[in-house]
């Protein structure tokens, strides 16, 4: 059972997190919490998401586990207005969810579970690198490197005290160095990965939109992407593979 009121804006920038990488996922409802984990169909990177129930106006929930059309709800997401007041229900042992805002009123079928791919285990990989900059700064990097390759590198100089980004195409390089004076924070370990822009632009959108994102980096292993949203009563992380650099 569910039933719950939140602003449009919070399950907006919510359910964009999760489209960006996938168009199905299970929503498990907690009595505290809502919160989803999924992969993308290459099993290249993945999405995690939990909303506290304090970021909603109003939260009644049981436990329960949900398949949820992403795609399909993000569609729908387009048809709010800043300021509307969303409001879910969700019977238990329904077939649907009931969505209210403004003056339109949904019920949309939702998936078996048995058809969705399992919640994936979060891989237990140390990762020492750890830098906290600006949304803003790190999608426009991302931004800038797609116009010279699909494929960037993330590091840090620990001598130099700089977190760097860099793209090398074919003709054309760009780098960013942000020095430790210019981030909330950077240690000075030596890591450096490749990864596929092609994933990260999807996910810059969103990470565009955080006042500050905590990058994990390490050598040659998986980038994490963590921040807050609803002013802190809600979480996304993200998980990327590293594209391997050849000899």
């Amino acid at each position: 059972m569910l039933k719950a009121t939140i602003d449009a804006d919070i399950f907006r920038e919510s359910i964009d997190a999760v489209a960006a990488l996938v168009t199905e996922c299970r929503l498990h409802v907690e009595t505290d919490t809502l919160y989803t984990r999924a992969v993308d169909t290459a099993n290249v990177a993945m999405v995690s998401l939990a909303l506290k129930k304090e970021a909603f106006e109003s939260y009644q929930a049981t436990k329960e586990e949900l398949g949820i059309d992403i795609a399909k709800l993000k569609n729908m997401m387009g048809m709010m207005s800043k300021g509307d007041t969303l409001r879910l229900q969700f019977p238990e042992g329904g077939h649907k969810m009931e969505m209210a805002f403004g003056k339109y009123h949904y019920a949309i079928t939702l998936l078996d579970v048995n058809t969705i791919r399992k919640d994936p285990n979060p891989p237990t990989i140390e990762l020492p690198g750890n830098v906290v900059l600006s949304g803003e700064a790190l999608y426009s990097a991302i931004r800038a490197a797609a116009m010279v390759s699909d494929k960037i590198a993330l590091g840090i100089d620990p001598a130099n005290q700089i977190f760097y980004m860099m793209a090398e195409g074919d003709t054309d390089t760009i780098r960013l160095e942000l020095h430790k004076s210019e981030l909330s924070s950077l240690s000075l370990v030596e890591v450096r990965s490749l990864f596929s822009l092609d994933y990260l632009k999807d996910m810059g959108k969103v990470m565009g939109k955080a006042e500050n994102v905590e990058v994990h980096l390490g050598v040659n292993h998986p980038v994490k992407f963590s921040f807050d949203i609803a002013e802190g009563k809600g979480r996304i992380d993200y998980l990327l593979a590293p594209r391997i650099e050849a000899e």
